[in-house]
């Protein structure tokens, strides 16, 4: 089924200026177009905008995913090229995890202190 750019921008909680960046990066280098020159976007292409923007959603530089982008399009002899790629960036996600989860207790130890000082002046 087609789905027209601003479709595919509403179900990515995107911009359609977004999307038509990202094809001019060549991160959308299968976007058909029909016989008005509009993009027209498949079942097949949310594949590629998934890892595509889980990839940016994660920090991931557009110049990387272009990378990615084009060992995908050489083929399979590639893999191992890929799996290098997306094994560091994992890497750096749980760094990033790890690091809000930090943040995370910081800030829980905060609102802890504040429920107890909150009971003991309402508590007198």
């Amino acid at each position: 089924m087609p789905y027209t750019i601003k479709e595919v921008a509403k179900k990515y909680n995107l911009s359609v200026h977004t999307l038509r960046y990202y094809e001019k990066e060549g991160l959308l280098p299968f976007i058909e177009r029909n016989e008005q020159g509009n993009r027209v976007f498949k079942d097949k292409d949310f594949e590629w905008l998934d890892i595509i923007c889980c990839l940016r959603n994660t920090n991931m530089p557009i110049s990387k995913i272009k990378e990615y982008v084009d060992l995908c399009i050489e083929g399979p002899k590639t893999i191992c090229k890929r799996e290098d790629m997306l094994l560091k960036h994992k890497k750096y996600i749980e760094n990033e995890i790890e690091t809000f989860n930090s943040y995370l207790r910081i800030v829980d130890n905060k609102i802890n202190y504040y429920i107890k000082e909150q009971k003991a002046i309402i508590c007198k």
